[in-house]
């Protein structure tokens, strides 16, 4: 069944969902209501050559910070917190983390504007933000 994109309805609860590859980044920000997800927006985005280098758990917080900068008008706006859904476990202990690089630094600061959790999505459930982090033509 192909995906249809809803209105955006400040009064429901927001899910973002990022994902990282090697070379690209991926999300999708929904919705959730009485019949289930609903998709909302869609984006991506290759890895600048800087950030090719970073290692998987600053490629997945990259992708949360990106999809945040993205959507960042839409999110602020909203009087409940939203949940962030990501395939990698260590976003969850960022936030908490008080030995960080310069870029993290500044990626926690940004972050803080937000309120919002992480939660864990196994891999095999985040088909979309996968699914447009891996694409062959970026």
């Amino acid at each position: 069944m192909a995906c249809i994109l809803s209105h955006l309805n400040l009064s429901l609860p927001i899910i973002v969902e990022t994902d990282a590859s090697d070379y690209a980044l991926g999300s999708v920000m929904s919705q959730v209501n009485d019949s289930g997800k609903h998709p909302i927006a869609f984006d991506s985005c290759r890895l600048l050559p800087d950030e090719l280098s970073y290692e998987i758990h600053d490629k997945e917080l990259l992708g949360i910070v990106w999809a945040l900068k993205c959507w960042r008008a839409f999110l602020l706006s909203l009087s409940d917190p939203f949940k962030v859904l990501k395939d990698h476990s260590s976003p969850q202990y960022f936030m908490s983390s008080k030995a960080l690089a310069c870029c993290q630094a500044h990626w926690k600061e940004f972050l803080s504007e937000f309120c919002f959790t992480i939660t864990y999505l196994p891999g095999r459930l985040a088909t979309l933000p996968v699914a447009l982090s891996h694409r062959d033509n970026m």
